[in-house]
């Protein structure tokens, strides 16, 4: 590259970040004038709600002010955009839909709405978070669900996988990743972010694929201290540990890299972490630990359930069925 190519490039993203910087405004501003919390912020961006830009190649990303703006002139702000952005445990969720807590746990636990969120407590328990604008909706779409005993495939479904909660939130947390992803390697490295080490190192033999796939592995939830308590039980949640939804994630990153291979192979060693040897699972890196730590500013279709081709009885349960994974 000559000197005046350089400057050229240069120049070329100091316009670029000029511009972002200009017309866009950092989370902490962008929450301030939205009249929102910070974690408020994260989850409308996550949800697309709030849309972004990034600053500048591989930089920060920003709320344009143009969406800043957007927001404050639509009527009822900011409760209207508070309202669906509100979150409710177990006990606001059984409240809302007019059920014991007992019953909405066994319809969470089965699958039939996705947490958006969670939070680890001083207990070490995880407090699964959910949209109150969703449980609405299920129980609008779904009223017999709400009374009298549950549908022999919830029954079914709770004796093969006792609780579908943390399934169906990865099955959410890449299907928004996957939207927001660039380029069929960062495509490729959303599935691979749930994938224990082992699991990994089978789905993608070569190391020099694998340490770039581990470079670009997303973020899952915000990093926390490796072999603290609480990032012990994080590591659980976005690991994909049964054996049907690790080969299902193991099956996707497969025809991901058959893309990557086709269009983007690697002519040269990826300068990215230390290249394991050949047959060397990789180091336990945390899922939450990777690089790539972008925040999702398109919303996203859910994801197809169990049902899906069962005919009659499989579109019913696909319903109130959209966030519990594709297990194959």
């Amino acid at each position: 590259m000559t000197v005046r190519q350089k400057m050229v490039g240069e120049a070329g993203e100091r316009q670029w970040a000029g511009s972002v910087a200009e017309f866009g405004v950092p989370y902490a501003r962008a929450a301030r004038e939205l009249e929102l919390k910070p974690r408020e912020l994260l989850l409308a961006v996550q949800l697309g709600e709030v849309r972004t830009v990034a600053d500048g190649p591989g930089g920060r990303r920003r709320v344009p002010r143009e969406e800043v703006g957007r927001h404050r002139a639509q009527e009822g702000f900011p409760d209207a955009l508070r309202t669906r952005l509100r979150t409710v445990g177990t006990a606001e969720g059984a409240e809302l839909l007019g059920i014991s807590r007992d019953r909405f746990a066994r319809l969470a636990r089965g699958g039939c709405f996705a947490p958006v969120n969670f939070y680890v407590n001083r207990y070490r328990a995880v407090v699964w978070r959910y949209l109150a604008s969703e449980l609405v909706e299920f129980a609008e779409q779904n009223p017999e669900m709400l009374r009298g005993p549950a549908p022999a495939l919830l029954r079914a479904a709770l004796e093969k996988h006792p609780d579908r909660r943390a399934r169906g939130w990865r099955a959410r947390r890449l299907a928004q990743l996957t939207a927001q992803a660039v380029d069929p390697w960062e495509c490729a490295a959303v599935p691979a972010a749930v994938l224990g080490p082992e699991d990994l190192a089978q789905a993608v033999p070569d190391p020099v694929e694998r340490a770039r796939l581990r470079a670009l592995r997303p973020l899952l939830v915000d990093p926390r201290p490796a072999g603290t308590a609480v990032g012990e039980v994080v590591e659980e949640l976005v690991t994909a540990t049964d054996r049907d939804e690790a080969e299902w994630y193991r099956y996707c990153l497969a025809l991901a890299l058959d893309r990557v291979r086709e269009e983007l192979p690697l002519t040269a060693p990826w300068p990215g972490p230390g290249v394991p040897g050949p047959g060397v699972p990789d180091a336990g890196v945390p899922a939450w630990a990777g690089a790539g730590a972008r925040v999702p500013g398109v919303r996203v279709r859910a994801a197809a359930g169990p049902g899906a081709g069962a005919g009659a009885e499989g579109a019913r349960w696909r319903r109130w069925w959209p966030w519990a994974g594709r297990a194959r």
